[in-house]
């Protein structure tokens, strides 16, 4: 018989907890994401598969604000994150520090989401763009490959966050 767990069997880290572990060697970057819902959904997601940290860039709203806990429910407060005015200092940043630039978003060439494995010991900065733009050009030729969820309706683009959901959970359980 199945049985739905109640929030106490779930095991849930506390924000103490949480700042311990063992992150994802990933980095988020939101280049110019508008909406405050969308922030507060991926800083949630960030906070369920332990990514390492979150740059804000541009006209990204940053925490605190009420509409971001909306939907962050509380992650603003477990998943470090910075702010950066300008996307292409932190991806050269980033670069900096190690990381390989992943830009998600539709381009010729590209690399579909299925067919990319992340290597493992490389860190990543997953670039997320604007609602209705996508991720700044400037930040396209900075990548080191450019990633798309393969799509098959009419619309060809899904939310920003469901879109960060997705391409976290896949980076993830592909490097564990």
């Amino acid at each position: 018989m199945v049985r739905k767990l109640s929030n106490d069997e779930l095991g849930r880290k506390s924000v103490g907890e949480f700042r311990k572990s063992e992150k994802q060697p990933i980095a988020v970057v939101l280049d110019n994401v508008r909406s405050m819902h969308n922030v507060g959904s991926i800083f949630r997601s960030a906070d369920a598969f332990l990514i390492e940290r979150i740059i804000l860039t541009g006209i990204t709203a940053c925490p605190p604000h009420r509409e971001i806990q909306k939907t962050a429910l509380g992650a603003t407060e477990s998943v470090d994150w910075t702010y950066v005015e300008k996307s292409v200092d932190a991806v050269r940043e980033l670069r900096a520090e190690g990381y390989k630039i992943i830009a998600i978003e539709q381009t010729e060439p590209v690399t579909e989401l299925q067919e990319f494995m992340p290597e493992p010991n490389q860190k990543y900065a997953l670039v997320f763009g604007n609602e209705v733009f996508g991720v700044a050009e400037e930040i396209v030729a900075e990548a080191d490959v450019c990633i798309e969820i393969p799509q098959f309706g009419t619309k060809h683009s899904l939310n920003v966050a469901v879109s960060a959901g997705v391409v976290m959970w896949e980076f993830v359980s592909r490097l564990k």
